[in-house]
């Protein structure tokens, strides 16, 4: 029909996205646009509607009276930059034009935004048939100048995800890396009839395309991917490689770890090292794997962790993002709170806010809520945690009650050395999102003395929940179950009897502890308990309290414990020490917290420790 045009025809005569056009003919702005099948035909003389929308890519208020939403798991940056409320990362794009390193890793702790980042990257330099540089001329890196634009679509992409691969057996993870292989082949089906590749080279990508490959050919795949591209485009692809660390971080945790690790090796250097049909190569993960050999021998990787500067502001939320963020959503009293709750990282020395949490936060109301605790695996930090011992578990108790320790952080955590070294548990934290570096002392072999403490509330609240309930082999569920009854009836002689025999059966090695042992003692066993948020070492009334368990149901009761501790106390020495615990929280008015927000009931615990034993008094 030679009166109508496609979608595509009208977006390149509009410089509009595809996307943008279909959705103008759905809400019927375009004259005479009819939907045949799947595709719409639009008259060759249908003007361009007006939408609204000005260049920086917000809605004016008279055509779009409400706020954009948020980008709530949006990783596809064509839908998060166009149809959300996006934060603009494109000068990461500038950096490393300036820069143009071969092989680039960034690691950085879950839901901080590598994937949306990565395909950022993918849709301004991938050439494709569409004009994608729509989606960049509203943003910082077209207003840099034509040295900039002069990159964007110029190079064919290979970008593979490996986020969604979490299976049991090295067959379920093989047969789904093929699967993820097969899906790019397919975004690339201009090489099956290439006149530019050889019959052998289309036979492998027929093989590939089918997922009808072995170990070895797979291994190969980046590598035969990235030649065929070079061919048939005439200019060397970039490699993208999102969350590459997944399946080997599942492999250590069920047991193909070697089989895993031998293919990725053979993967990555088949694509990465000495590839000579390679523009550029972009990996992301959460941890740097690289003394495991899996980039053996790879001299041209750049590695950009949580301790480096260099692309620091890009991955999370920066101060002034937050700010503007909370201006546009009528909340600009709000950032205090949002400060409290999910602020408090540092990468290289940027301060950064968790950006997963900051939306959430947004989307919920501003209600505050611990969002992250629930959007990954902690099982590596679980094997460790089960191995920990005084030493560790006393660092642990300390970093939950406001404290800083000074550790060694290697940033390149090896997988079998967890069991022989606990203590690698401070660097999975920090490179895991659970601590954040005050101070950084250059070490050894690349490596640093760190002092570090927890991020923010939001993080104590996750670090209550997923690190010390792990302590199962001191605190096991039966009696966290059993003392939180105890807790929450006021029942004081059920309540000691529960923790007497906790330390009689499970606390040998700590007979000579002080009192930041058992303050981290019962904060463990607090944070085993439903219904109530728990805070520790806060301002209230006159002073600090110890614990504080303030309901977050109406029909349970809130509950204040102060601690104290001596060296062989008699009986009657240890009654009068809870005695006095008791006494300091109702001289200090440590209730003025749970009172003014309107608990009714108010347990009052003086908690008294000696050795193994325990007294405790309520009021």
């Amino acid at each position: 029909m030679t009166d109508t045009m496609f979608v595509k025809d009208a977006a390149k005569r509009w410089n509009i996205s595809e996307r943008r056009v279909s959705t103008l003919c759905r809400e019927g702005r375009i004259s005479g646009a009819k939907k045949q099948g799947k595709s719409w035909l639009i008259p060759v003389d249908a003007k361009k509607p007006a939408d609204g929308r000005v260049k920086s890519g917000r809605y004016k208020k008279a055509a779009r009276p409400v706020n954009l939403p948020l980008p709530i798991g949006i990783s596809d940056y064509r839908l998060a930059s166009s149809e959300y409320y996006y934060i603009d990362k494109t000068m990461m794009i500038k950096e490393f034009i300036d820069e143009r390193p071969m092989v680039s890793l960034f690691t950085r702790p879950r839901r901080f935004g590598k994937t949306l980042n990565m395909d950022m990257l993918r849709t301004f330099f991938e050439k494709t048939d569409e004009d994608t540089s729509v989606y960049f001329r509203d943003k910082k890196i077209w207003a840099c100048g034509q040295k900039y634009r002069d990159y964007q679509g110029k190079y064919p992409v290979i970008f593979v995800t490996f986020k969604d691969i979490k299976f049991n057996t090295w067959e379920e993870t093989f047969n789904a890396i093929k699967d993820v292989f097969s899906k790019e082949a397919a975004r690339h089906m201009e090489l099956q009839s290439s006149e530019k590749c050889n019959e052998y080279e289309q036979k492998a990508f027929e093989k590939l395309l089918s997922g009808d490959v072995n170990e070895v050919e797979l291994s190969g795949a980046l590598l035969n991917l990235s030649s065929m591209l070079h061919k048939h485009h005439g200019t060397a692809p970039i490699i993208i490689i999102d969350e590459y660390d997944i399946p080997i971080q599942q492999g250590h945790t069920k047991n193909y770890y070697d089989k895993v690790i031998l293919f990725m090796r053979n993967l990555f250097s088949g694509g990465l090292k000495d590839n000579r049909h390679l523009s550029y190569g972009f990996l992301t993960g959460i941890l740097r794997v690289a003394k495991e050999s899996i980039f053996s021998g790879l001299n041209n990787l750049t590695i950009h962790s949580v301790l480096d500067n260099k692309y620091s502001s890009y991955f999370g939320f920066t101060s002034d993002e937050v700010k503007e963020m909370a201006k546009y959503y009528g909340v600009p009293d709000k950032y205090n709170e949002i400060c409290e709750w999910y602020d408090g990282y540092r990468f290289g020395n940027t301060e950064i806010f968790n950006p997963w949490s900051v939306i959430n936060y947004f989307s919920n109301g501003c209600e505050p809520r611990a969002f992250w605790q629930a959007t990954g695996s902690n099982d590596i930090i679980g094997e460790i945690i089960s191995e920990a011992d005084k030493e560790i578990y006393e660092k642990l108790t300390s970093l939950v009650n406001g404290e800083t320790i000074t550790t060694y952080i290697d940033t390149g955590v090896i997988y079998p050395q967890i069991k022989n070294n606990p203590s690698t548990i401070y660097s999975f934290l920090l490179v895991t999102g659970y601590l954040k570096v005050l101070k950084t002392t250059p070490a050894f072999n690349g490596d640093f003395m760190c002092e570090v403490s927890l991020p923010n509330r939001e993080i104590s609240m996750v670090y209550h929940k997923e690190i010390l309930q792990k302590l199962n082999n001191i605190i096991p569920q039966p009696a966290a179950i059993s003392i939180q009854e105890a807790i929450f009836s006021g029942d004081k002689e059920k309540l000691q009897r529960q923790i007497q025999t906790l330390l009689t059966q499970s606390v040998s090695s700590f007979d000579t502890a002080g009192e930041n042992f058992y303050h981290g003692f019962m904060l463990g066993l607090c944070a085993l308990l439903g219904g109530s948020f728990i805070s520790s070492n806060r301002e209230s009334g006159d002073g600090r309290y110890d614990i504080q368990l303030k309901p977050t149901r109406k029909n349970l009761p809130g509950i204040l414990i102060e601690l104290k501790a001596e060296k062989n106390c008699t009986e009657e020495q240890l009654k009068m020490l809870s005695k006095k615990a008791l006494q300091q929280i109702i001289d200090k008015k440590y209730d003025v917290e749970l009172t003014a927000a309107g608990v009714e009931t108010i347990y009052k615990y003086g908690v008294a420790f000696s050795g193994k034993k325990v007294e405790i008094t309520v009021g």
